[in-house]
């Protein structure tokens, strides 16, 4: 019976850390509030854009918490023409940022090449300031602040209202969803890291994993049918034709 004093007590700190990480970040005048991972695997393509069903679902979260605006986190795969673009989902303006990680020659661009080469010691020692590029609205930015600035902007024009609820997309092209952590986790990874420091860095991935086993509507459905709708995304079976045919053509290419 000893041995569960041991697993008692870490349980028990783990459950204090979190509350208090939680009531800390509730009491924040920090103007994002992070949520975690959108999908499990994509479900249509292009996935996010205005009418698609996670580009609705990401924008019911922030209606929910009081927002009109959302920011969603990518892998980019690609900084051509208007990457990565901001568009309105309803009343709620949909943000997006992409990352491409420079100690791969920007070539690294989904989760399973993330946790092969970078995952260890990104979480242990964070993301270098000068490792990543970003790409929102077509515009490039060699560092977050910088490019979190630009997105304020757009939000502040817009009208901003709340906190700017921030997800990162976290659909799978392959594996298991549930051990590959999905599109754009580096950098929400980093961007708690910046805005809270180390330990909110470590709680925020912890929960923003678990988020959408108990908020999305369509994570069973996902999980169930995960290496179906890998196969029909990777072979162009999920394509939608109602999307605008330039925005169809850029999306379709870069994830």
């Amino acid at each position: 019976m000893k041995w569960k004093w041991p697993i008692i007590i870490v349980f028990l700190a783990a459950i204090m850390v979190s509350s208090y990480m939680y009531m800390s970040s509730a009491a924040s005048d920090d103007k994002y509030e992070f949520l975690g991972r959108l999908g499990f695997v994509k479900i249509s393509n292009p996935d996010i854009f205005e009418g698609s069903p996670h580009s609705k679902l990401a924008a019911q979260y922030a209606k929910d918490r009081g927002s009109n605006t959302v920011l969603l986190l990518h892998f980019a795969g690609h900084t051509s023409g208007q990457s990565y673009p901001n568009y309105l989902e309803g009343d709620v303006l949909v943000l997006e940022l992409g990352f491409q990680d420079g100690a791969t020659d920007y070539k690294l661009n989904n989760s399973e090449d993330w946790l092969k080469h970078s995952t260890f010691t990104m979480f242990m020692f964070g993301v270098p300031n000068d490792r990543f590029r970003y790409v929102s609205n077509g515009h490039i930015f060699y560092n977050l602040e910088d490019a979190l600035d630009y997105l304020d902007q757009v939000a502040a024009q817009y009208g901003q209202d709340g906190k700017i609820v921030v997800l990162y997309h976290g659909t799978a092209r392959g594996g298991n969803p549930n051990i590959m952590l999905g599109d754009g986790i580096p950098v929400f990874f980093e961007m708690v890291w910046l805005r809270h420091g180390r330990l909110a860095a470590y709680y925020y991935l912890l929960f923003g994993m678990l988020f959408p086993y108990y908020n999305s509507p369509y994570a069973s459905y996902e999980l169930f049918n995960s290496e179906q709708h890998q196969t029909l995304y990777n072979d162009n079976g999920l394509n939608l034709k109602t999307a605008p045919y330039s925005y169809y053509e850029l999306r379709n290419n870069s994830g």
